[in-house]
């Protein structure tokens, strides 16, 4: 089931995009917990490394719903430790009607993966499945070929540096003439997340997740000159977010392609 090409018929919308650069976030998960979540002790998460400059972004979309993922899920764990990738648990949703909603999947991620299938051209989706620099797509739980993937790939040429002080997260994008143009992400991430599964194929299982997105903030479009944005950060205590992963990504939201250039940042 997992390894199986899905198709998803689902309407892509287009992302809104904020009118000013000067863009708040707010951190707190939703308030209200599904009534099948299953309580894990919370585990104090490691500081969370700065990466700049890495020779790639991984996106890992997987499911807990998909039997065929904790072991992707625990191969993030060992490249979310590295210091040359940053790398990214995307949770999707097309799963849930399998007999269980997973607690952390985005809707967002499931048409994000769906739209890169429909630019690379192979139609493409299925769980675990990692893409590197929004280009190269491989099974999330392959270790080999995401090592020969991230030793042939030429790292992102776009200088991504991130500052986060109390409140206020700055970021800076450096200058590359020529370069094609891109739209800049922000990302609250929360670096280590347990769950426990209650029903579906991972009954039972306690999984970690590691680099959890938790939201999008577009902050702006990159033309190739050096640009910098503010971000007000509000957050609430027992927040699991303690992170922002920062991207350039040339296309659009519907059209995602190659990462020009990316950084990921703790928060104070």
């Amino acid at each position: 089931m997992s390894v199986t090409a899905f198709a998803l018929h689902l309407p892509v919308p287009r992302v809104r995009a904020a009118a000013l650069a000067l863009l708040a976030f707010t951190l707190a998960l939703p308030g209200a917990a599904r009534a099948e979540d299953v309580s894990v002790p919370a585990v104090k998460a490691a500081p969370v490394k700065p990466v700049t400059a890495p020779k790639a972004v991984i996106e890992l979309f997987t499911s807990q719903g998909c039997s065929s993922c904790p072991p992707a899920d625990k191969l993030m764990g060992e490249l979310a430790a590295r210091s040359d990738v940053i790398a990214l648990t995307l949770a999707v949703d097309y799963w849930d009607y399998l007999g269980w909603k997973d607690t952390l999947a985005k809707h967002g991620h499931s048409l994000r993966q769906k739209a890169y299938a429909h630019m690379r051209g192979d139609g493409k989706m299925f769980t675990p499945q990692a893409v590197v620099n929004g280009r190269a797509m491989m099974i999330g739980s392959d270790q080999a070929a995401l090592e020969r993937t991230l030793a042939s790939t030429t790292p992102p040429p776009v200088p991504v540096s991130v500052e986060s002080s109390g409140r206020t997260v700055k970021v800076r994008i450096g200058a590359v003439p020529g370069a094609a143009k891109g739209e800049v992400w922000l990302c609250p991430v929360a670096s280590r997340m347990d769950v426990e599964i209650g029903r579906g194929e991972n009954e039972g299982a306690k999984v970690v997740y590691h680099n959890v997105v938790r939201g999008w903030v577009r902050l702006g479009t990159w033309e190739g000159t050096e640009a910098s944005f503010e971000v007000p950060v509000h957050r609430q205590p027992g927040d699991s977010v303690d992170a922002v992963a920062v991207f350039v990504q040339s296309g659009s939201s519907t059209e995602p392609g190659t990462i020009l250039g990316a950084a990921l940042h703790p928060l104070d």
